[in-house]
Formats: structure tokens, sequence, C-alpha cells
């Protein structure tokens, strides 16, 4: 399954580069977290301060499971609230929501 999901950051040039240079080297405990979820590739992108994640998962994947996991986690949560310092929901966002799950729309 693939899930592309879109975030904003706050729209501060030296916040940006600075949450650029964490995803140079994300921690190796999210990165083992990521991958214990079932998550198989996950990618995120930026344009200006808009962010866009690719998510490769299998069929047993779930977000709702993946919360689970990461809320019993120290780490993860740690590094959620390092990066919600640099992150701003989409206007659209419902209360307490990060990433948006985007629809896909077309596929040629």
């Amino acid at each position: 399954m693939r899930y592309c999901l879109a975030l904003d950051l706050k729209d501060e040039p030296a916040l940006i580069a600075a949450y650029d240079e964490y995803h140079q080297s994300v921690w190796p405990e999210v990165v083992d977290s990521i991958k214990t979820s079932g998550i198989d590739h996950l990618e995120i992108y930026r344009v200006a301060n808009r962010l866009f994640m690719i998510i490769e998962a299998g069929p047993d994947f779930s977000f709702e499971q993946k919360a689970i996991l990461d809320a019993q986690n120290e780490i993860v949560q740690q590094w959620e609230k390092t990066m919600w310092s640099y992150q701003q929901a989409l206007p659209i966002a419902k209360p307490g929501e990060k990433w948006v799950l985007m629809q896909k729309i077309c596929s040629i």
C-alpha cells in the first residue's frame, strides 16, 4: 500500500534548514520504530514550507497500530515533540492532527 500525507513547516528559513538537517540523520530508534510498524519505505519531500510524505507499507500496516506503538516509545515521543517545534498543522487539519492523509486523484 502507498500512503501520501502532507504537513507544513513554520515558514521561517532557519527553522526549515534545521528541520532538513534533522532529517539527514534521523535517530536510529525512530527508524527502527518505522520499520517495525510495517512501513517498508518512507520518503519526505519539501517545497518551501510544505512537506509531502510517501509511505510504502505491507498489508498489515495500520496508522492506528503505529500510533499505539509510538505512544509507548519514549524516544519516538521525544522526536515527535522536537519535530513539532518546526511543524504546523495544515489549515484543514482536525484538532490534534499533524500529517494529513492525501486523496489520490490521478494515476496514469
